[in-house]
């Protein structure tokens, strides 16, 4: 988008917050410089609270939140109307952070993602920069299932104006295996009908047991009713544009964090030294298809091996994939419980 930034352009922005929960023009605060009349909404325990409502045709363009961002709270998008929503992960993972209980890396740092579509700053700013149109509504909304009444600081910016015809719609749906049957495939996205195209995923895994390069484990791609894959990776590390278990396996023999545009493995989590009982290793990594998106016309399923060199492994594995497709979308796998999701 950088080349048209010089244009001129019949949009019109919008922005929704706390200070402007109607996100019309002019509708923020009322107290003058210098002063914070609502800086934050606070969302009690059991409740749903709309953030963004607003008729199309227009584009969500940038989402920034933070003050609680765990896993209690679930954010759904949903587009023109529809039932069903096309997003719906927990806050935390949505943004690839799904140990939320751990703000610290093994370096004693924030987990900083930065790449083009998502930034995770410190401390704990969550940023959106994927780009979802709408032609009728836009509705997002984000529920509290835990059991204290939490605060939610964000701003969600997009713009009205005419979008193409042939659009397709921002998705995300959120799995987890804690642990991953031993011996079968980690299953990262299925059940996606219509015609669209995979633009990536997040995934933190917990390692289980003595980690034996647990990167082993291959990722496949299954392209509408393809019954062996079409995109067949040779390990985990690989995938997320790594090699050779992200330097522990040759050289300097350890891990080494690495955060680009489009993949990376940002964090290490737990397996604290100074700390008289270690934590569970955890790793949390992402892979943007934003130059390559994987297109489907009619369906579209990924999974992911768990695998090590003595062979398959059993570690938490939790995920979210994010795609753009046509509508209505496939109801998503239902969430689980807030208590299932809990990892400490």
């Amino acid at each position: 988008m950088f080349d048209q930034l010089y244009l001129d352009s019949s949009r019109e922005t919008f922005a929704f917050s706390a200070e402007n929960p109607t996100g019309t023009r002019g509708g923020g605060s009322r107290g003058g410089d210098c002063t914070k009349l609502r800086p934050t909404v606070t969302i009690h325990s059991g409740e749903t609270v709309t953030l963004v409502d607003t008729d199309g045709p227009g584009m969500i363009q940038n989402m920034w939140f933070t003050g609680y961002v765990g896993h209690s709270f679930i954010i759904r998008m949903y587009w023109d109307h529809c039932a069903h929503p096309s997003v719906e992960a927990p806050l935390s993972a949505f943004f690839g952070c799904a140990y939320d209980e751990n703000f610290e890396d093994i370096e004693g740092k924030y987990p900083c993602l930065n790449s083009a579509m998502m930034l995770v700053a410190p401390g704990r700013g969550y940023n959106c920069y994927f780009q979802m149109p709408f032609k009728k509504h836009c509705r997002i909304t984000m529920e509290n299932r835990g059991e204290t009444d939490q605060n939610l600081y964000y701003i969600i910016t997009g713009c009205h104006g005419e979008v193409p015809e042939n659009i397709c719609y921002f998705h995300a749906s959120y799995r987890q295996e804690h642990p991953v049957t031993k011996g079968k495939s980690y299953t990262v996205i299925d059940g996606i009908k219509g015609k669209g195209h995979f633009v990536g995923m997040t995934l933190a895994s917990g390692m289980n047991g003595n980690n034996t390069c647990w990167v082993e484990g291959e990722a496949r791609m299954y392209i509408d009713d393809d019954k062996y894959p079409s995109i067949h990776y040779t390990g985990t590390e690989d995938y997320f544009c790594g090699s050779y278990a992200f330097g522990n396996d040759i050289i300097l023999n350890k891990y080494q964090t690495f955060s680009g545009h489009y993949a990376g493995m940002f964090a290490i989590l737990g397996n604290d030294r100074d700390k008289q009982y270690n934590g569970q290793q955890r790793f949390l990594l992402y892979r943007w298809h934003v130059n390559d998106p994987i297109y489907f016309d009619e369906s579209f399923r990924m999974t992911l091996d768990n695998l090590g060199w003595t062979g398959p492994r059993y570690d938490d594995y939790t995920s979210v994939a994010y795609w753009y497709q046509t509508l209505p979308p496939a109801p998503l796998k239902p969430l689980p419980s807030d208590k299932e999701m809990i990892m400490k």
